[in-house]
């Protein structure tokens, strides 16, 4: 059953769904990401930081997350 209100993309590759119209920036608050220390591809393009809130993800968007850790 598909929700018109809902899409479904591949995180990591792992399906999630979210609602239709979910930014970059809703999906790092849903995964508890600190946006800082974060790198985000969609679709195998590099978003900007500043593009997070009006980068909407749609059905079959491939994002991809990756926390940046520092030390040695």
């Amino acid at each position: 059953m598909n929700n018109a209100e809902e899409v479904t993309v591949r995180v990591n590759g792992d399906a999630m769904r979210l609602p239709e119209g979910s930014s970059i920036a809703s999906l790092l608050e849903k995964l508890s990401v600190s946006a800082p220390r974060v790198a985000v591809e969609r679709n195998r393009e590099i978003v900007a930081k500043a593009d997070y809130a009006s980068t909407r993800l749609s059905e079959g968007d491939e994002p991809e997350v990756e926390e940046l850790v520092g030390g040695g």
